[in-house]
């Protein structure tokens, strides 16, 4: 009985348009005060427990190396090294657009972030290409999304912080889907290029080609340096996101020289903006997270879970209706802070990989971004083009199919996430 009125106050809540940080902590509260004798002092002493991590650590710096590289002018650069690559190909203007978000996802590690800089280049050059409208915000709201599958992603290290997990086995598990997802689009680019006979590219000359590859490289190799220095031991996630902070910098302003010492006060008033809204949602969850295992909660959820589903591919099957809902509704760190504690004790009782179950949640939630009322990328991609967000809805619905289908593949072919943790786990 308290489970269900737990959640129907943080529902009531989150109905009356409360944002979600104070939804959890006013839940937590409110369930203190009348169903137990609990001293309120615990709530604060669980939130502060939770800001006391080390590892939060890479989540503002991990966005404040995104913000530097996107003042940098890095998705320029990087949008002509896709173009250069894939502008000649049927399609190949909207390719370059999906691997230019793909590029810039595995810096930023923000699926908003990355429709805004790919998007506000992009979506105007296809247009000018005679790339029909619709198609032309389609594919960058979609490939946008890429921003929180394709490592260092920031979801990921919250799923992490949630769960026990290790962010660099999870960022490993991420890298494989990522491409298979950017590839799927590309191939729906290349196919309505064919279809409809979008203009092609000019093909460049090598000397331009070799131009613009010396121009972007920097920016290319930021997500090498990171990952490879993560993977090979060289340093932790949060060392590597101090790295990536530090190379941006130093990118930005003496290679690409497009960040003077001024343009530094709004990076960092906006990351630290981002970086405090994350934070607070986390320590709010946490306390919202100990009271629900304080009482119990967890475990009864995953014993009526099992009983309902016994089968572990019935159980997965309802977690993604469940979480294709919740994303209609709750941003993705938010939905991963709340919900991933509680299936967590089915996950493993299922005997179910949590890395695993870290990508199906990763790419449902990615499925969040792009479905109203609340898809983030949706009010992104209206606000730079101006259109009414019912026709940028109606233009990624080809693109969110595809991801359905993508969702409940790698749902049953668990292998799509495991293969490279599971292969780098036995080179060590």
């Amino acid at each position: 009985m308290t489970a269900i009125l737990v959640f129907v106050i943080l529902a009531l809540a989150l109905a009356t348009g409360t944002p979600i940080a104070i939804a959890m902590a006013a839940t937590v509260l409110l369930s203190i005060t009348f169903f137990t004798n609990v001293p309120l002092l615990v709530v604060v002493q669980q939130m502060f427990n939770a800001a006391d991590s080390f590892a939060l650590m890479a989540i503002p710096m991990f966005v404040l190396s995104g913000n530097i590289m996107t003042a940098g002018g890095l998705s320029k650069k990087l949008i002509r090294v896709a173009t250069d690559i894939f502008g000649p190909l049927p399609g190949g203007l909207a390719i370059a657009a999906t691997a230019a978000c793909a590029f810039f996802a595995a810096i930023s590690g923000s699926s908003p972030a990355t429709v805004a800089a790919i998007g506000s280049i992009m979506i105007p050059a296809l247009m000018k290409a005679r790339y029909d409208e619709k198609f032309s915000v389609g594919v960058v709201t979609a490939a946008g999304s890429l921003g929180i599958l394709i490592p260092p992603s920031i979801p990921m290290v919250v799923y992490c912080l949630a769960t026990g997990e290790a962010i660099g086995k999870l960022f490993l598990a991420g890298v494989i889907p990522g491409l298979i997802l950017a590839c799927i689009f590309a191939a729906q680019c290349f196919m309505a290029g064919r279809k409809q006979g979008f203009e092609r590219m000019p093909r460049p000359s090598w000397k331009e080609f070799n131009e613009g590859f010396r121009d972007g490289i920097w920016g290319l190799v930021m997500p090498v340096i990171v990952l490879g220095g993560i993977y090979t031991g060289v340093f932790t996630p949060t060392e590597a996101a101090a790295v990536a902070v530090i190379y941006s910098a130093f990118v930005g302003s003496f290679i690409y020289k497009d960040i003077k010492l001024a343009d530094y006060v709004p990076i960092l008033r906006d990351s630290a903006a981002v970086s405090a809204m994350i934070m607070f949602i986390i320590c709010a969850a946490a306390a919202f997270s100990w009271f629900l295992t304080s009482q119990s909660i967890p475990q009864a959820v995953a014993a009526w879970l099992t009983s309902v589903t016994p089968q572990p591919w019935m159980f997965l099957l309802a977690v993604n209706l469940m979480l294709l809902v919740v994303g209609c509704f709750m941003e993705p760190n938010s939905a991963i802070l709340v919900l991933a504690p509680l299936f967590l004790p089915v996950v493993q009782k299922m005997g179910i990989d949590p890395i695993h179950f870290g990508i199906i949640m990763i790419v449902n939630l990615e499925l969040g971004m792009l479905t109203p009322p609340l898809g983030l990328n949706l009010f992104v991609s209206a606000g730079m083009t101006k259109l009414p967000l019912e026709r940028v809805v109606r233009a990624t619905i080809p693109f969110m199919l595809s991801m359905l289908v993508f969702l409940l593949v790698i749902t049953f072919v668990p292998t799509i996430s495991t293969f490279l943790p599971e292969v780098m786990s036995n080179t060590k």
